[in-house]
């Protein structure tokens, strides 16, 4: 038997906006320690290790705390699940050691638009025009923020257009496992195998990290456990359709955060291609929230 989580929509906006809080968090530590603010600069791929090591000590604790038993895992999907995700985030924390946090985070909104792409050969759904629609705004206005010109042109950009690629195919992967085990279980595996994949690589470009940057990368590991756990949350507390908007509020949070301590202020050409980034993304969650009131018969059902 099943028990729902009973509904509460302000408690599930507050829980995502706190979320946001915790994810643009991570790439404001993440770009410390991807520079020489804390020390020499870091490896991406030690500092994705440091996210994914303490994430899974944080969340460990959960689970023990929470008596949460791990019953039979699909390993399959866990690992394709974690292995883009950690491809993701590795290549997001490479990219806002050299673009603006507001640049980055905002070309990471395409992952749903990637997501949806995907979801046609991977989970057989069918895509209308409105959300093709959806996907064309929200690629224009990548193509905007990677100042494509000889004189502005952004190579690092590319970084964080490949980490909304990762993170569109994680989506696959994450609508193949949902419902099929506890949130917590989720959790659990998907940052142990994260947390294995990625010490395997920082293996090869490892250095001891300065004090402060332990500090950090603790940080980093325990904001991100927290985020997660504020998302999954607030998305049971509320329909998906309501509080889609909410987590938009990370580019918010992270040109704040990059303004506050970096100095760095959105310029108009950022300014003008996160809008139509959000504009695809917003209409693309829109037409999610139109399907999701009929029954859907485009969708293949998992194998069990």
């Amino acid at each position: 038997m099943t028990h729902a989580t009973p509904q509460n929509p302000p408690l599930a906006a507050a829980l995502i906006l706190l979320a946001t809080v915790f994810i643009a968090g991570t790439t404001l530590l993440a770009k410390a320690l991807g520079t020489e603010t804390l020390g020499p600069a870091l490896p991406a791929l030690e500092i994705s290790q440091g996210r994914f090591v303490f994430a899974f000590l944080g969340i460990s604790t959960a689970v023990v705390l929470m008596r949460q038993k791990i019953r039979a895992p699909h390993w399959g999907l866990h690992i394709g699940r974690s292995s883009f995700g950690w491809g993701g985030v590795t290549l997001m924390f490479a990219a806002v050691a050299f673009i603006p946090l507001a640049d980055a985070t905002a070309i990471s909104f395409l992952n749903p638009v990637i997501g949806m792409v995907l979801a046609i050969p991977f989970l057989g759904e069918t895509v209308g025009k409105w959300r093709w629609l959806a996907a064309l705004i929200a690629l224009v206005g990548a193509m905007v923020l990677l100042r494509p010109t000889p004189e502005s042109f952004q190579p690092a950009a590319l970084l964080a257009l490949g980490a909304a690629l990762a993170m569109g195919a994680e989506l696959v992967f994450i609508k193949k496992l949902a419902g099929r085990e506890p949130p917590l279980q989720i959790l659990w595996v998907n940052n142990l195998i994260g947390m294995l994949i990625a010490s395997a690589a920082a293996s090869l470009v490892w250095q001891m990290p300065t004090l402060p940057q332990w500090g950090a990368l603790a940080a980093l590991g325990l904001m991100m456990a927290c985020a997660q756990a504020c998302f999954i949350n607030g998305m049971a507390r509320a329909d998906a359709s309501y509080v889609a908007p909410f987590a938009y509020a990370t580019l918010v949070f992270a040109a704040l955060y990059d303004a506050l301590i970096f100095g760095v202020l959105p310029d108009g050409i950022s300014l003008l291609g996160a809008g139509i980034i959000l504009s695809g993304a917003g209409l693309l969650a829109w037409r999610e929230s139109v399907n999701g009131k009929r029954p859907s018969v485009t969708l293949r059902r998992p194998a069990p």
